[in-house]
């Protein structure tokens, strides 16, 4: 496929996904760090009206939002099998998955990441940091389950939903959300960022020691 794609990136944020999804496709691409106080900037803003990462190019055509530029990638490249290779059904639940990862824990981490913007006094700002790390504990809860019995979500393959959690995980390590109740996720993340196309995204991206 000739072909050249650019991932605009910041790192270890959640264009990560996307990021391990091109190395699993073998596909032919570059990535551009995207300083945060360039988001917004014109030149940015030009490329992405919503002045945010992921951002994928192919050509001079332009796509945005995580799962849709995972999907895209999965079209352009099937045999990567992102979502897996098993029945209709079991492709289907890796992508719910990767639904969840993407909306509920992800905003929930969001509204993490903005409250020193959202509340003015600390029991505001405690109230609803208790919320929202029950709701992630409450999700990491339904990880846990799948993965007591499974090395991954969908079984012993691994899928791009499982990058997803794992990704966000790291950012559980920065805002000090701690899911040590959790007696799976650990070998289930170490297993996840083993994986050889993780180990090259974030080598790429300056994660690693």
């Amino acid at each position: 496929m000739n072909r050249m794609l650019k991932l605009y990136y910041m790192p270890g944020a959640c264009p990560l996904v996307p990021h391990v999804a091109l190395e699993w496709a073998k596909a032919d691409y570059t990535i551009q760090l995207v300083k945060r106080e360039e988001l917004k900037s014109p030149d940015f803003l030009a490329k992405n009206p919503q002045g945010s990462v992921p951002l994928l190019e192919d050509g001079d055509w332009r796509l945005a939002q995580n799962v849709a530029i995972v999907e895209y990638i999965n079209t352009l490249y099937p045999d990567a099998h992102l979502f897996g290779q098993g029945s209709l059904k079991e492709q289907a639940k890796a992508r719910q998955w990767l639904a969840l990862a993407n909306t509920d824990l992800h905003g929930s981490f969001g509204i993490l990441f903005k409250l020193p913007f959202l509340a003015d006094s600390e029991e505001a700002k405690e109230k609803i940091s208790t919320v929202m790390i029950g709701r992630i504990k409450s999700i990491y809860a339904q990880v846990e389950k799948a993965v007591s019995a499974n090395d991954y979500l969908c079984g012993n393959t691994i899928t791009i939903g499982d990058v997803y959690f794992y990704v966000i995980s790291r950012w559980a390590v920065a805002l000090k959300v701690d899911l040590s109740e959790f007696a799976h996720l650990g070998a289930y993340f170490k297993r996840v960022e083993n994986n050889a196309g993780v180990q090259k995204a974030l080598k790429d991206q300056g994660l690693l020691g």
